[in-house]
């Protein structure tokens, strides 16, 4: 799926099915909980099994990596119960950026080219 989220002026951003369904999940919901192991290398997130866990930590990095959500290890959310992510010894959180809102709003307004 592809979204024009600069009205013509910068490109098209490319999403996938997985990166919109979670950045649609942020924009009804601030903050999602996130979990990892030391490495940091693949973000956990259990709240929704829509799809596989591999394929939400690799929508997760994408969105990272386009400046569409900050994914924060460190900041835990307050009284969120991580027992679900048990296994995993870092328990932080994840939010969308301002780029990330102004993507969805223009998908709000414009729609999604498929």
């Amino acid at each position: 799926m592809g979204c024009d989220a600069c009205g013509g002026g910068c490109g098209t951003l490319t999403l996938g099915p997985v990166e919109l369904a979670l950045l649609n999940r942020l924009g009804e919901t601030p903050f999602l909980p996130a979990a990892s192991e030391y490495d940091r290398k693949a973000p956990v997130y259990l709240e929704e099994q829509a799809y596989r866990q591999e394929e939400y930590a690799a929508a997760i990095l994408a969105l990272a990596a386009k400046g569409l959500l900050q994914l924060d290890y460190d900041i835990p959310l307050e009284r969120f119960d991580y027992k679900a992510y048990g296994a995993y010894p870092l328990h932080g959180s994840m939010a969308l950026t301002g780029r990330g809102q102004d993507v969805l709003d223009q998908i709000a307004i414009q729609g999604i080219e498929e």
